[in-house]
């Protein structure tokens, strides 16, 4: 494991990362404000159990393959692209033709599978860990696949954290706007563009050099 200082420096940069606004926070904000709180926290779960996926890739070198291969990432960039475009559609479809409920129209359990493919079939959450956790992997200390895995676990583990509270602030907005039915569906519909546009962002999205 990394020395206590190196590890300390790298929590500091895991939670600067986590709490700082993007794909992953903007995604869990958008299936809040369109289901809830309950589905936010199940696609905050999910996305964690998606960047496990990235994250056992990458200790056992399957990341470091995929992201060598302009095919490979090519083809991963369009599947998740085209699987949060289709999600971000539904959800406007869903809010044009229903009215809010207490029941979301997804539930649970669909936002916790959906948030693990969003996140397991983003290459540039891939490229991320392959580029983050190895400057903070000892060598001489052995172990580096072991090693990959716990720093990539707590990275997670903020990342979740920071998922879980942005879900919370998400939710009590929208309870905020309960009585106002025509506004939610508003907010659903502004949220599945959101989604839509996270797809856009990733098909456009480069590999690495």
């Amino acid at each position: 494991m990394p020395s206590p200082e190196s590890f300390v420096l790298f929590f500091a940069a895991a939670l600067l990362i986590a709490i700082t606004p993007g794909p992953g926070l903007f995604y869990v904000t958008a299936r809040t404000l369109a289901g809830g709180r309950r589905e936010g926290i199940a696609s905050s779960c999910g996305t964690a159990i998606g960047g496990l996926v990235h994250v056992l890739a990458g200790a056992f070198g399957v990341s470091a393959l995929v992201m060598a291969s302009a095919e490979a990432f090519t083809l991963l960039k369009l599947f998740g692209a085209a699987y949060l475009v289709w999600l971000g559609f539904k959800t406007i479809r869903e809010a044009k033709a229903e009215a809010l409920t207490d029941v979301s129209a997804s539930g649970p359990w669909r936002a916790f599978r959906d948030g693990v493919l969003v996140e397991a079939l983003n290459p540039k959450t891939a490229a991320f860990f392959l580029a983050f956790i190895p400057q903070f992997v000892r060598l001489d200390q052995g172990g580096v696949a072991l090693q990959f895995v716990m720093l990539g676990l707590v990275s997670i583990a903020l990342n979740t954290l920071g998922a879980v509270l942005v879900t919370l602030m998400a939710s009590r907005a929208r309870d905020g706007l309960a009585r106002r039915p025509h506004v939610i569906r508003r907010v659903r519909q502004a949220s599945g563009t959101v989604m839509c546009g996270l797809g856009a962002l990733l098909a456009l999205a480069r590999r690495p050099a």
